[in-house]
């Protein structure tokens, strides 16, 4: 279909004023960044300069001004935290949205990952699914329990997510035919985050939702669960645990069975017991404050890109300092985390906003979460645990 005259102005329109030179693109800021320098590299312009009004009003205002044009503003900090503000075409944006939504390979994975999470759970019940098929029913719990653990946290920042206007998928799950049953799962954001509230807000919300149901998980599968001294406690994969390995863990091992729990036993874990234990250390290593895991989110939320780059290398060498010294694991899980990580984040568009003291207070309480977590029971508490760390 021909288009109108009309189309065709606005269509030439756009084009021009998609072509901006640095100059008209450094007119257009005025009066709400001063500039005092600017230049161009390659497709992108660069202004830095002290903003006149607040962060929050300086952007929606840049937005406006830049409508018309295929250039994306993003506000900045330069590594002194001088606001820098960068003009970036659309198409050299990252994460630029995909063209089609393929919910059909959703579906598939989460299908997949049920049917071997279910094989991995009867395996931890002693049942070959291969040669019993019809016991699949013994694999449920573990399964179901894991997978509403892991859906619930990749729903928590989708849902977020779509609240703030984000481009988001669906949980994409990770099935493998052996071990746990699955490698967890993630979504993948197809646009940028707009502040750093709403990037905070997303990575927040996948922990806490995971937790909403790992914690219940624990304390319901911790009653049917069996306390053993330790030459008793099986020596598989999957079953059992120490309560002293971790504070969390413990307190609420002692909620759930109190006395019977005491130093030189082991906890041989019912299978919903076992996934609300994963759904612990999943949630611990999401909150590391490291690159792209949700903790180095909200990290760069809290403080910023260059403090939370340092915190983000700073956790990496502490991790690899204990794993050569205490507990060689965590090495593995140092180099896992590097390279399914990074240490850099990707900025929100606005990243000069600052977060409230209800968020700040909130990341805070999250990285003690995650110590809670880690750190094994201290000695100090050994008298009111009556279980000590393996460890120490």
């Amino acid at each position: 279909m021909p288009r109108s005259r009309t189309d065709s102005q606005n269509s030439d329109s756009r084009q021009i004023a998609s072509h901006l030179d640095l100059d008209e693109a450094v007119g257009r800021v005025d009066g709400v960044l001063d500039p005092a320098v600017s230049f161009q590299s390659g497709e992108q312009f660069v202004v830095e300069g002290a903003l006149r009004r607040e962060p929050d009003e300086a952007y929606g205002e840049l937005q406006r001004r830049f409508a018309d044009t295929d250039l994306v503003p993003l506000l900045q900090e330069t590594e002194e935290g001088r606001p820098v503000l960068v003009l970036s075409p659309r198409s050299e944006m990252p994460n630029p949205p995909e063209t089609s939504a393929r919910t059909w390979v959703n579906l598939a994975l989460f299908v997949a990952t049920l049917a071997t999470t279910t094989w991995a759970g009867a395996l931890h019940e002693g049942v070959n699914l291969l040669a019993e098929p019809d016991r699949f029913m013994a694999g449920l719990p573990y399964a179901l329990a894991l997978m509403l653990i892991l859906g619930a946290h990749e729903l928590g920042h989708y849902f977020t997510a779509r609240r703030y206007g984000i481009d988001v998928s669906l949980p994409y799950f990770i099935p493998v035919p052996f071990a746990l049953g699955t490698f967890g799962a993630f979504i993948k954001m197809k646009s940028l985050s707009p502040t750093r509230r709403a990037a905070f807000d997303v990575a927040v919300a996948g922990p806490l939702a995971g937790l909403a149901v790992a914690i219940p998980a624990l304390l319901v599968g911790l009653q049917y669960s069996e306390v053993v001294t330790t030459g008793q406690a099986p020596s598989m994969m999957m079953g059992g645990a120490d309560a002293g390995s971790s504070l969390l863990f413990a307190l609420l091992a002692k909620l759930a069975l109190g006395e019977a729990v005491l130093e030189g036993h082991r906890l041989v874990l019912h299978p919903i017991a076992f996934a609300g234990w994963l759904g612990l250390l999943v949630t611990a290593l999401n909150l590391m404050p490291v690159g792209q895991l949700d903790g180095g989110h909200m990290a760069h939320a809290l403080l910023g890109g260059r403090r939370a780059y340092t915190a983000g290398v700073a956790t990496l060498a502490v991790l690899v300092v204990v794993g050569l010294f205490v507990w060689s694991g965590l090495l593995f899980w140092a180099l896992l985390i590097y390279f399914v990580a990074g240490t850099r984040d990707v900025p929100p568009l606005n990243d000069v906003s600052r977060l409230d003291r209800r968020r700040v207070v909130l990341g805070i309480m999250a990285f003690a979460l995650l110590l809670a977590i880690l750190l094994p029971v201290p000695p100090s508490l050994y008298g009111s645990f009556g279980i000590h760390s393996p460890y120490l």
